[in-house]
């Protein structure tokens, strides 16, 4: 026996399907919040750069260590330099005196070379901090934007869990005003099909985007306004109304 509903009630399932639609959009947006892409890039980024920092912070230490390499050099030479002069001063054979001056000068040539590497050292060590600092901080940067587009990502989902709670109340009075077995078919059709209702507006269905047939049409004119027809290009509901383009016959729009 054909399915049988009353005009009020099958143009529920309009306002079910736009409900349903708009859930889809809701779950749809959730997914893809733009805060979602850009958490994933901001993370790649941070992460780019705390590996960055520790690389450059090694690099940091391995000057480090040379500059004492290169400072306790100096310092050897230093001493050697004021022992020699002491000796120097003490001492009163010839010999002795040349031999001294000629390891002093030796002494004094080495003593400026690591002055000078000492500098380079010291200026390449400054270079390296510094680097070091820039890097830290937009390190810290690209971590305080994921907090706050952490915090705008659930600012959103907050706002469309609230839109959903709203739309899901709705529907659930809506789809309680609809008989069961009306009801059971519209979903097993939006399960199947993507949508359960649809509206024909004009003679196009709202479903598929589709003008339908004459032949098509003159069945639908011929039906009692309490049928519950089918789409025949989306398989939903086919829900007729006043903009629905009948014009007489048993089907005639509604008023």
């Amino acid at each position: 026996m054909a399915l049988k509903a009353s005009p009020e009630e099958q143009a529920r399932l309009l306002d079910l399907q736009a409900l349903d639609t708009k859930l889809q959009q809701l779950d749809h947006r959730a997914k893809n919040l733009p805060e979602v892409a850009q958490l994933v890039s901001l993370a790649a980024e941070a992460e780019r750069l705390r590996v960055q920092r520790t690389r450059e912070t090694g690099t940091v230490e391995d000057a480090r260590t040379e500059l004492k390499r290169v400072e306790s050099d100096v310092a050897v030479i230093e001493a050697r330099i004021a022992r020699d002069e002491a000796r120097l001063q003490a001492s009163s054979s010839v010999k002795d005196v040349a031999g001294l001056e000629h390891e002093l000068a030796g002494l004094r040539r080495r003593h400026d070379e690591l002055e000078d590497i000492e500098l380079v050292v010291m200026e390449k060590l400054e270079t390296l901090e510094n680097g070091v600092r820039v890097t830290a901080a937009e390190h810290a940067q690209a971590l305080e934007a994921m907090t706050a587009t952490a915090e705008a990502r659930d600012a959103a989902l907050t706002t469309i869990d609230e839109e959903r709670a709203v739309n899901a109340a709705n529907r659930q009075a809506i789809a309680g005003a609809v008989s069961r077995e009306l009801l059971a078919l519209y979903e097993r059709q939006r399960a199947r099909y993507g949508l359960g209702a649809s509206h024909l507006r004009g003679g196009v269905s709202s479903a598929s985007g589709v003008k339908l047939l004459e032949n098509e049409m003159a069945i639908i004119r011929s039906a009692a306004p309490d049928d519950v027809l089918m789409c025949p290009d989306s398989q939903a509901v086919l829900v007729r109304t006043g903009e629905s383009g009948l014009h007489g016959g048993a089907g005639s729009d509604s008023p």
